[in-house]
């Protein structure tokens, strides 16, 4: 917690509304832990490993929720976790470079917001067969489990559109397996990861109790009530301001008259 440039309590503030955000469209919040853990200088070594742990917290309560309330379908999810669990793995075991590690993110957050905000069409006309969606679960679930380990996501927010643009089902069945989806590759990215590195999580009580909080109140009203494109759309501008902040880390001379960081450090005294 010493590398973090805000206050634990103040992480937990944030957290807790990134975690309930996510978990309202089954999503445990992993794109925005990692993007937000690196804006606040925590090293990028640890990051994975603290944002899959959340992930493993937040889905297991968004699992929970959404199963309970029927909405899950094991037959949907289990083709893509036959490929993407081993993927993850393979992910999180790699040993990286920190440029390399942002840029995977910061692309793999553009991608979302691309899909959020410019996919108008949120379903393809066409019907796959059995043999076709199981072939595009074996080979989507092998790049989405392999990204997830190396950045530190849990690859729900990757899974849930793809569910939806080619009509393997509905928006809730994509939500209750991303939750299961997340907490598999979560498990298999810290497995991975616990042989070379290892981070005290009980450090971040505060943020855990947040984002437990957050996941539990979220996915309860995203199973129940909430409706998913609201919450896309809110979960959109959290991804847009993150990928504003990443791209100085990559093109330190972007922004350099960087007003939002004297605001953040105004607001932070």
């Amino acid at each position: 917690m010493e590398d973090l440039l805000i206050a634990p309590w103040q992480l937990a503030i944030i957290f807790f509304f990134v975690s309930l955000l996510y978990s309202s469209i089954g999503l445990a919040g992993g794109s925005s832990y990692t993007a937000l853990l690196s804006i606040f200088g925590l090293h990028f070594k640890a990051i994975p490993l603290i944002t899959l742990s959340l992930n493993l917290l937040v889905s297991s309560l968004g699992t929970y929720n959404y199963f309970r309330h029927r909405h899950g379908r094991l037959s949907l999810v289990i083709p893509f976790l036959i490929t993407s669990i081993p993927m993850s793995y393979v992910g999180g075991a790699l040993n990286l470079p920190s440029t390399v590690f942002f840029w995977v993110l910061t692309v793999s957050l553009l991608v979302v917001v691309i899909r959020i905000y410019f996919w108008k069409r949120t379903a393809l006309n066409i019907r796959l067969r059995k043999w076709q969606q199981f072939l595009l679960a074996l080979s989507s679930g092998s790049l989405l489990g392999l990204v997830s380990g190396i950045v530190g996501i849990g690859g729900g927010i990757y899974l849930i559109p793809i569910i939806i643009i080619f009509r393997l089902g509905t928006e809730k069945e994509a939500a209750a397996c991303a939750s299961l989806f997340i907490w598999m590759n979560s498990a298999a990215g810290i497995a991975a990861r616990f042989q070379y590195n290892f981070i005290d999580i009980s450090r971040f009580w505060p943020v855990v109790i947040a984002v437990l909080a957050g996941g539990w109140i979220g996915s309860h009203l995203g199973a129940t009530r909430l409706k998913p494109k609201v919450m896309e759309k809110l979960l959109g501008i959290i991804i847009i301001v993150a990928i504003v902040f990443l791209s100085r880390k990559l093109f330190p001379g972007f922004l350099e008259f960087a007003w939002y960081e004297k605001v953040w450090l105004w607001l932070t005294k």
